[in-house]
């Protein structure tokens, strides 16, 4: 099973990579760009095969190292 984790800055948490990101994008030409959020994707293969298994196993790893809840929200997708 292959499980991948979304991870995004809560609202409210300043962005300074997404501004420097939207600048750029700005001095490249890109007119029109508003506000730029940036994240990062993590993906993990997984040897559990129920849905519900892996899910809670996903779930620890992010509570316990992945994600700083404080400051971080995630979602979840599980394939098969």
């Amino acid at each position: 099973m292959k499980a991948r984790v979304h991870v995004t800055l809560k609202p409210a948490v300043l962005d300074p990579q997404g501004s420097a990101i939207r600048k750029a994008l700005g001095s490249l030409g890109f007119t029109g760009v508003g506000k730029v959020r940036q994240g990062k994707l993590i993906e993990i293969e997984l040897e559990e095969s129920e849905p519900a298994a892996a899910q809670a196993q996903v779930e620890a790893m992010c509570k316990k190292l992945l994600v700083n809840e404080v400051i971080e929200t995630y979602r979840l997708e599980l394939d098969s």
